[in-house]
């Protein structure tokens, strides 16, 4: 019976310990958040800088733009019209994709016409150091530097200096490469429709 008692005691002692260290996680973790959310804006706004140089502003779209995202959910993805003097230079946006490791979230850049791929830059990633963390590579990076936007494909062999459609993975990171052509080519197509429909961009681009 002692030992009975004594077990309920020790397992109250561990409940209670459980809730408050999961109660202090949770708090650490929301004083940080705004902390978190600010860094990635400050990079992302960084990155859009990099992937369109010659652009001197970026202004988020105030019309809602919401896709359907690769878990089926509906997404609002915020875009921003990058601009020199009052001509559209590109448009940035944000691409959630779901690697081998864990989601990575992509800067992702296009021209004024939506045409083109101007490239890509990784926000955050928690992919494979040596392998799947090549995707952060200007190797493979550069093949989306003017890669059309109506359609990418992944290939495993190829010329990764010619610029097309067609992709060449990282050899041994197959899941992250896939991942980020993937994210990409699912975006593209619905933000294009999007900004074409509220009148952002022609129809005949």
């Amino acid at each position: 019976m002692r030992s009975i008692r004594h077990f309920f005691e020790q397992s109250w002692l561990l409940i209670v310990a459980s809730f408050f260290f999961g109660l202090l996680i949770a708090i650490t973790n929301a004083a940080l958040s705004p902390r978190i959310e600010q860094n990635k804006t400050t990079k992302l706004n960084q990155l859009a800088g990099g992937l369109l140089p010659d652009a001197t502003a970026f202004a988020a779209v105030t019309e809602s733009i919401e896709i359907k995202a690769l878990d089926g959910k509906l997404q609002t993805v915020p875009v921003y019209r990058a601009t020199t003097g009052n001509q559209t230079a590109g448009w940035v946006f944000q691409v959630v994709g779901s690697g081998f490791a864990d989601k990575i979230e992509l800067v992702v850049a296009v021209d004024a016409a939506f045409a083109t791929l101007a490239g890509f830059d990784v926000l955050a990633s928690n992919e494979t150091p040596g392998f799947g963390d090549q995707i952060k590579d200007s190797y493979y990076r550069d093949q989306f530097e003017g890669a059309p936007t109506d359609g990418l494909t992944l290939v495993k062999t190829g010329d990764p200096t010619t610029i097309d459609s067609e992709i060449v993975a990282i050899s041994g990171a197959t899941v992250s490469s896939v991942a980020v052509v993937r994210a990409i080519d699912h975006y593209l197509p619905q933000i294009k429709t999007q900004l074409q429909q509220k009148g952002l961009i022609g129809h005949g681009n």
